[in-house]
């Protein structure tokens, strides 16, 4: 490793006449995008007015509307069709590209400290999910609950603490002494308080009446304990910025809530409308499905975490150039650059970051739950594609003559594979310090396809719903 003298002197020499864009410019392609989403939010919504029948009687009501409600009903998971498939899909890639400028313009943190916040936001839809599926939500708002309602309601959740947490406290950010930590602390833990008991009360209270047979233990008990973890989490996170800090303890203890009453159903099961009942807990698929993804990342953890701690020391962040620098201009250095610690250091150290492992492990959890519940327990594929790598998975099994399962394994496999070569091109992939809010983004979407329904499944499994 070269000396600091000698980095400085060569990432001027990179920056050159020709430095990257300022983070808080828009690039043309970002101000295209902008402007393509304005203008396509402002056409649905005055076809809702002008054209109703074209855009919602015979175009998202019975693409996106009709399941939704099929899906909340008693009979519950209402399948996926291509067209919202592909609806969802693009619309997804839109708010990456779209989403990221906007935050990068104010100044949202992308790090990893807001992966892991974020994290906390991506468990707590599985977390409410499962209980939607175990019919406890009243049917005057379990829609909120679906796929993809679900992901904006929370949307709207994490949007308002982030901004409620950063406006109350960012002032106190810089400051690392204790006075200016009292004035965070004294700051939002009665406004996060307060929303923490909107959340229980908008969402869980209306249920109760519902379900007059319940207990309240674990709910009483779960209340306690998210605002236990609510508390705790802000001590903990001391030195955090104020707007990470409120997601991840608010999420935090969302989470808690919701899982305790994962608990109160185990203790005394409540009537579900779809007549099921759940007559076993099977805690096998626990180890199965949340442990060998563990397995595989704590050994990336431990290939990476030499590198990834010597990448902290010298104060770059793995896989991200240095400010002004140009990834067109790190290419075309050659040689020059294989000193400097971005291109030494990243490709292990990102092996043992927030963002890769979650990855790694959502999408094997996802695969490995998937193979449980449909080849053990006789569940179900919802999505299109997904279902189509089961069936060719079915058809390889009848070549083969195996008459055990019907041919999720495949699923498993093909997840395996995916989730390696989206590995491989994260440590390989450098970006600039204006392109890192697009990256968390990209992790974040694959999180909601990966972790969000792999969590979801095992948390039905456990509950027999």
């Amino acid at each position: 490793m070269v000396a600091m003298s000698s980095l400085e002197q060569l990432e001027e020499q990179l920056i050159g006449d020709n430095p990257a864009l300022p983070c808080e410019e828009y690039s043309p392609l970002e101000k295209a995008s902008l402007w393509l989403a304005m203008l396509t939010f402002g056409a649905v919504f005055v076809g809702f007015f002008v054209a109703n029948d074209l855009i919602w009687t015979e175009g998202l009501k019975p693409v996106v509307w009709d399941p939704i409600v099929e899906d909340a009903g008693s009979a519950g998971d209402a399948d996926y069709n291509p067209m919202n498939t592909l609806l969802y899909t693009f619309s997804m890639l839109a708010s990456v590209v779209v989403l990221q400028a906007i935050f990068r313009k104010i100044k949202v943190p992308a790090d990893d400290r807001m992966l892991i916040a974020l994290l906390a936001w991506v468990c707590l839809a599985p977390v409410l999910r499962v209980l939607e599926d175990a019919d406890f939500f009243n049917s005057d708002m379990d829609w909120l609950f679906i796929s993809p309602i679900i992901h904006l309601h929370l949307a709207a959740w994490l949007v308002v603490v982030a901004g409620i947490s950063h406006f109350v406290a960012s002032q106190w950010e810089k400051d690392r002494n204790d006075k200016s930590e009292n004035k965070m602390r004294r700051s939002m833990i009665p406004i996060l308080s307060l929303g923490l008991f909107f959340h229980w009360s908008f969402l869980y209270q209306p249920a109760y009446s519902d379900h007059e047979s319940m207990g309240m233990l674990w709910v009483w008990l779960g209340l306690f304990a998210s605002y236990a973890v609510l508390f705790s989490v802000l001590i903990k996170t001391r030195g955090w910025p104020a707007m990470t800090r409120g997601l991840l303890s608010f999420g935090s203890a969302a989470s808690t809530l919701g899982l305790f009453h994962w608990f109160q159903f185990l203790s005394t099961p409540w009537a579900q409308e779809s007549s099921r009942v759940s007559e076993s807990i099977e805690w096998w698929p626990l180890f199965v499905v949340l442990g060998i993804p563990g397995m595989v990342c704590y050994a990336m953890y431990r290939i990476g975490r030499d590198d990834a701690l010597q990448m902290k020391l010298t104060g770059y962040e793995a896989g991200v150039l240095p400010d002004g620098i140009r990834i067109k201009s790190w290419e075309s250095a050659g040689d020059e650059i294989d000193n400097h610690p971005v291109e030494m250091l990243s490709r292990r150290a990102l092996l043992a970051s927030p963002m890769v492992l979650a990855m790694v492990y959502g999408q094997l959890c996802d695969g490995f739950a998937t193979m449980v519940g449909i080849d053990f327990f006789g569940y179900g594929e919802k999505h299109v594609v997904s279902n189509q790598v089961i069936v060719y998975g079915g058809e390889i099994n009848n070549m083969l003559g195996i008459s055990f399962g019907e041919g999720a394994w495949l699923f498993v496999l093909i997840k395996a594979v995916l989730i390696a070569a989206i590995t491989m091109m994260f440590i390989e992939m450098k970006v600039e310090t204006r392109q890192r809010h697009i990256r968390i983004l990209i992790v974040l979407a694959v999180l909601i396809v990966g972790l969000a329904p792999g969590l979801r499944d095992i948390g039905r499994l456990m509950l027999g719903v």
